[in-house]
């Protein structure tokens, strides 16, 4: 990047800064600064200025409030302070974001709800529909403000390309919690009126915008250390696959940053320009910073007072598009003309120099242009780890190619004896959406190639750097996991699928693993350009009738993992509990490494275990209802033989309607807004306790008088067993909740609406009447039972069924064991209909004890509605079988101990996501 000049100013009205919205899409008005005294602090990039504020004002300092009339307002960024503030200011302005960052990483922006934030950008209020926020950490931004945000996102692995030294903090300013405290001088640093205070992205401290620098600069992750995947662990070959694909986030709400240059730029003109024109007497231009701004339309309007002078024009026209640069090395040309405006011209109301043109239909168009240069300074920036100044500044004039650079730059690095064809300059476009890299050939001119991106976007180019980096073959190796293929087939049919659908080539790509009873095989490519081509084909593929998943699996180096260290894996499902699924997948992803937490609903549990099947120690976090819970389970159970941790225990926050098995484990009858940081604390102290699982065998058969062959009346399944399985009316309502849903899935969003659902079904069922003890003959342990006059039969695994209630009761049975999780039994129960059922719900009764036993035989002579942990369907006669399914599952009980309230007292133990008071 082109070494800075001065610092640019910015937009004077907003002396206010905390209930403002910046003017919509592209049209935010520039004011031309005029002859005003400029206040110099120590931060980098602020142009402050004294006003007189006219509503209650926070300094975004301090946070404290503005007592009195007068504040110190930065023209370029909206920052305001107290006069006593602007000697300890450290907070960089916007326009200087791009050089500081330590590691070029893109965001993942989405969009970002209706909760209060302030843009990191433009520092004003962000409520509202076109606000977005990065889903990986805590940069939100209006739609207008993205582009000029750059690409200083957490670094979340190695990608082989530029190195880290040691890992330091990764400060983010603002929308901090409100009861933040400084880590440094102990006093609140939060605030919801402004943006103010730093906050560590990893760890979690905070601190003032002044008093941050003086925190040591290593990062030690803070309280959950031991559960975070830490960065320098995962190793990740992803080139031009966006963060999005790395972080197997879906990608259906990220047009807004796509869409986001396209509104119709002349609204804002016909809206804005003319009116303050014919009331201030004030001119307006369209400003472009380049011929990809003027192609596609995106302008910046600059307005202008009776008589400016060129150089306050520009200086205004910078701080539009947060330029940090010398007025003196710009210049303003009219679009589809040769007129220029030099410094000493004088640009009246009427339009341009000496009267000519007038102003017509809502201004006239500029390009902002750099002025041609002899010489000029650049920072190219070592990949490798350095201990002093993270650039070196190197002059360059029309004749300094790539070549004399490099050698330049390796002089001054104390590496002049070293080959110079070694080494290589490579230009990185930092852009907040995706970190572009491009190589430079040895003889290829520095200044061409700067002249050439002025000319498309000065935008770009202040976004723009060089690094330079060791010449290397390093082998490349990226892996994708592609499901959706059909199961149970052979290494050869596999690849056979493989050769024929995506015309892979073989001398690049090799099956790596191979999931038979997911239908998911796991690939291994050596170049960068085919395992692109085969992750968009395969996304557009349907093989029977099925379309295939694909993702980008990061590398785990278990190796490097510290002895101490067991990482949690999470599972979110976020079409459970409405929009509290997506919350906790956002704030997981922020308060964890997003590598270690997945979108159940894109590529299932296999990802992640897949992605953890090296790994010697870890966690499973389910965010889910039971239905999740047992999706995860079925699938450990059937890859648990590919795993190094082959029972990682499973901890719960429940997200569904009934919640049971959440309810025995002590994590609560459902999600209500807890912070996610405590929730992870609580995983953290949970006990392991042991869980049966049982496998339920169904061989449906023509067992009636008429069936004398005794055909099948369709194949047998097998199905694993969690909660309880349910046979007759219990079965019934749960069907016909399960069809209501599935005709409007839209308005099953809350708890407390599912459950109006199936008091409506049980009304309907109150008089029905089956005599289930007629069609059905029940074996435990070898031994016949008769059955009560009975319309429901329960086989219960845990004291919890139908969202909380205790069918077995608790009352003391000589003839029965207590139950237990991991007693090894099942409870038999029956019901006598919907009113015993209200009852039981009720606490009323109990359930009708039947038998306990490990081993259940049923036969059953009619189709029947059955339902296991709250998945039903119609079971044709036949037999059903019920047995232990193989070991037991390891499981995490919240512990009943008071919660460590260690560190939130200063704001550390919470969560981005809980200053709102839950979601």
């Amino acid at each position: 990047m082109a070494d800075s000049g001065r610092a640019r100013p910015a937009d004077p009205d907003a002396a206010d800064g905390r209930t403002a919205s910046p003017l919509t899409g592209k049209k935010r008005t520039q004011q031309s600064p005029g002859p005003r005294p400029k206040y110099q602090s120590s931060a980098p990039g602020h142009c402050l200025r004294k006003v007189t504020l006219t509503k209650p004002t926070f300094c975004h300092g301090c946070s404290d409030f503005i007592w009195g009339l007068i504040g110190f307002l930065c023209e370029v960024c909206n920052f305001m302070c107290h006069e006593k503030c602007l000697k300890t200011l450290r907070s960089a302005c916007s326009c200087m974001t791009p050089s500081l960052v330590r590691v070029p990483v893109a965001h993942c922006f989405g969009p970002a709800g209706q909760k209060k934030r302030f843009c990191c950008v433009c520092r004003k209020q962000t409520e509202g529909s076109t606000a977005l926020r990065c889903e990986v950490c805590e940069l939100h931004v209006h739609a207008d403000c993205a582009i000029f945000s750059c690409a200083d996102c957490r670094s979340s692995h190695l990608d082989g390309t530029l190195q880290q030294d040691t890992f330091h903090h990764h400060w983010r300013e603002g929308n901090l919690a409100s009861a933040a405290r400084c880590e440094v001088c102990r006093r609140s640093c939060g605030s919801s009126d402004v943006l103010s205070g730093m906050r560590c992205e990893w760890c979690g401290i905070t601190s003032h915008g002044a008093c941050y620098l003086s925190v040591p600069p290593e990062c030690t992750l803070g309280r959950l250390r031991c559960m975070l995947l830490h960065p320098a662990c995962v190793r990740l070959d992803s080139r031009n696959f966006s963060k999005m694909h790395c972080y197997c986030i879906t990608e259906s709400c990220n047009h807004d940053l796509d869409n986001c240059d396209d509104v119709d730029p002349s609204a804002a003109a016909s809206k804005e320009g003319q009116p303050a024109a014919a009331e201030s007497g004030k001119q307006f231009l369209k400003v472009f910073d380049g011929d990809d701004a003027a192609k596609r339309g995106f302008f910046r309007l600059v307005s202008m007072i009776r008589a400016t002078r060129n150089e306050e024009v520009v200086e205004a026209a910078l701080r539009a598009f947060y330029l940090p640069d010398d007025p003196q090395d710009y210049e303003l040309q009219e679009v589809g003309g040769l007129q220029r405006l030099h410094s000493d011209d004088i640009l009246n109301r009427n339009g341009g120099p000496d009267n000519r043109g007038s102003l017509k239909d809502g201004g006239d168009s500029w390009l902002l242009r750099a002025k041609p240069r002899d010489t000029e300074v650049i920072k190219v920036y070592a990949s490798w780890p350095r201990s002093d100044a993270a650039f070196i500044s190197v002059s360059v004039s029309k004749n300094s190619t790539a070549e004399s650079v490099l050698t330049e730059v390796l002089s001054q690095l104390d590496r002049q004896e070293e080959d110079v064809s070694s080494f290589s300059l490579l230009e990185v476009c930092m852009s907040s959406k995706q970190v572009q890299r491009q190589t430079l050939t040895p003889q290829e001119k520095i200044q061409d190639k700067l002249q050439e991106i002025r000319k498309v976007s000065l935008r770009q180019m202040n976004q723009t750097r060089f690094y330079v980096v060791e010449s290397r073959n390093r082998a490349v190796q990226v892996n994708l996991l592609i499901g959706g293929l059909p199961a149970l087939l052979n290494k050869e049919e596999y690849a056979k699928l493989i050769q024929e659908h995506l015309t892979i080539k073989s001398h690049l790509v090799t099956i790596s693993h191979i999931y038979a009873s997911q239908g998911a095989v796991a690939l291994q490519i050596s170049c960068f350009s085919e395992a692109e081509r085969i992750y968009m084909l395969a996304k557009d593929t349907t093989v029977s009738n099925k379309t295939l998943t694909s993702l980008v699996i990061p590398e785990i180096l278990h190796n490097q993992l510290g002895e101490d260290v067991c990482p949690l894996l999470v599972f979110v499902n976020p079409k459970s509990g409405g929009l509290k699924g997506r919350e906790l997948l956002y704030s997981f992803r922020k308060l964890l490494n997003p590598h270690q937490v997945f979108d159940i609903s894109n590529g299932g549990p296999l990802a992640g275990l897949h992605t953890f099947r090296e790994v010697p120690s870890f966690r499973v976090l389910v965010c889910g209802g039971d239905g999740t819970v047992g999706w995860v389970l079925g699938v450990l159970e059937a890859v648990r033989h590919k795993l190094v941790c082959r029972e990682p225990p499973i901890g719960i926050v429940p997200l569904g309607t009934g919640n049971d098995l959440a309810r025995v484990l002590r994590w609560g009858p459902g999600y209500s807004g807890e912070d996610p940081h405590h929730i992870l604390v609580s995983v953290d102290e949970a006990d392991e306790v042991l869980m049966d699982r049982w496998t339920i065998l169904l061989d449906a058969q023509d067992i009636s008088e008429d069936g004398k062959d005794n055909g099948f009346l369709e194949p047998p399944k097998i199905v694993q067993m969690n909660n309880y399985f349910g046979l007759g009316i219990d079965a019934e309502l749960s069907l016909d909740f399960h069809q209501a849903r599935e005709d409007e899935p839209d308005k099953f969003t809350s708890r407390f609406h599912n459950k109006g659902v199936y008091v409506k079904v049980g009304l309907q069922k109150i008089s029905y009447t089956r005599s289930l003890h007629k069609e059905l003959q029940l074996q435990v342990d070898t031994q016949n039972v008769p059955l009560p006059n009975i319309e429901g039969l329960i086989f219960l695994n845990i004291p919890s069924w139908g969202s909380g209630a205790d069918l077995w009761g608790s009352e003391v049975d000589g003839r029965h064991e207590k139950p237990s999780i991991d007693d090894g039994l099942l409870e038999v129960v029956g019901v006598t209909g919907v009113v015993h059922m209200g009852q039981v719900q009720s606490g009323m009764r109990s359930g009708i004890r039947i038998a306990q036993g490990n081993y259940i035989r049923l036969t059953v002579s009619k189709p029947i509605p059955v339902q296991v942990d709250g998945e039903p369907w119609i079971q044709p006669p036949g037999h059903i079988i019920i047995s232990a399914a193989g070991p037991k599952v390891r499981m995490l009980r919240k512990s009943k101990q008071k919660q460590k309230k260690s560190g939130s007292k200063d704001g550390r133990s919470e969560s981005p996501s809980s200053r709102d008071g839950g979601h």
